[in-house]
């Protein structure tokens, strides 16, 4: 058998569908959409854009144009989408970069899946003026982050993120990533 052939399994994260009410993409449709492009075991997990599926072997910024560029098409507005390989995820699930992180329920672990390598360098950890947000890790196109709403109820931690490395990124919660990991 071709290697090139064989299946392998991606997770694609759409940005900004669904959120307040704005730019409205049914799972079902989605599903559909991506099964139209001639992927397989296609799978969405919440309603944030999080798809599980599988495809022949190609470099996930090929995947990222032909998905975007797809539900663009079809929706009728940008959908920027960032792929990550399963591997890759695995990985990260498996080093747990948190686990040192004591959780409280004020505290949100985050994980932002980058485009491009990032062009900006950091003093890691890096940390808001009041200590709300601290960027822990920046490796493989994944930035790592700590929010914490005990110490300002309105962050700019999104803001504080596309400063530094632009608007070509998407944030998932970490429990939204080991959901992720777990069912692929």
């Amino acid at each position: 058998m071709d290697p090139k052939k064989t299946p392998k399994t991606f997770v694609a994260f759409l940005r900004g569908i669904n959120v307040g009410g704005h730019h409205k993409v049914p799972m079902a449709d989605l599903r559909q959409e991506m099964e139209k492009l001639g992927f397989q075991k296609v799978a969405t997990l919440l309603n944030s854009g999080n798809i599980i599926f599988e495809a022949p072997t190609h470099k996930p910024e090929h995947l990222e144009k032909t998905i975007a560029d797809h539900l663009e098409q079809v929706f009728g507005f940008p959908i920027p989408t960032l792929v990550r390989s399963a591997k890759t995820l695995e990985q990260l699930y498996k080093e747990n970069p948190f686990q040192k992180m004591e959780v409280t329920k004020d505290i949100r672990l985050y994980v932002s899946f980058l485009k491009n390598d990032p062009a900006v360098e950091l003093d890691l950890p890096w940390a808001s003026a009041d200590h709300s947000y601290r960027i822990l890790d920046v490796r493989d196109k994944t930035i790592l982050s700590v929010l914490n709403l005990a110490v300002s109820n309105t962050p700019k931690a999104m803001e504080a993120l596309e400063q530094f490395f632009g608007k070509e990124i998407t944030t998932r919660n970490w429990k939204t990533v080991e959901r992720v990991v777990k069912k692929l």
